[in-house]
């Protein structure tokens, strides 16, 4: 297969071809896009959670974990990160550390039961 358009154009155009797959429901592509910026710019936090989002969408959990963890150990506070992880957990039938982070994500949205 012919991967050369994934690649193709400069960080902003990538990025915006990605939003576009993701936005068309098209997640593998979406994945392809987004990998390869995360790879070229692993620190910014945007792509590698679109990245995520388009993986967990494509059912390729084991991935979206890998990148929701890595998120999460760079940032503890990212709300949705932690929110995503959950879920991600939760579909892979891991209930009790899903647990763990769902918690967390409604702490740190201000959501906390029984108030």
């Amino acid at each position: 297969m012919d991967t050369t358009y994934y690649g193709h154009g400069t960080p902003a155009e990538r990025w915006e071809r990605a939003r576009m797959f993701f936005d068309a429901k098209d997640y593998t592509a979406a994945g392809r896009v987004l990998a390869g910026l995360v790879e070229e710019v692993p620190e910014q936090t945007g792509p590698r959670l679109l990245l995520a989002r388009a993986y967990y969408h494509s059912a390729q959990l084991r991935r979206a974990e890998a990148e929701l963890r890595l998120i999460v150990e760079r940032d503890p506070v990212e709300h949705y990160a932690r929110l995503m992880l959950g879920r991600t957990l939760q579909r892979q039938g891991r209930h009790e550390e899903a647990a763990t982070h769902l918690r967390v994500a409604s702490a740190l949205a201000g959501e906390f039961e029984g108030v």
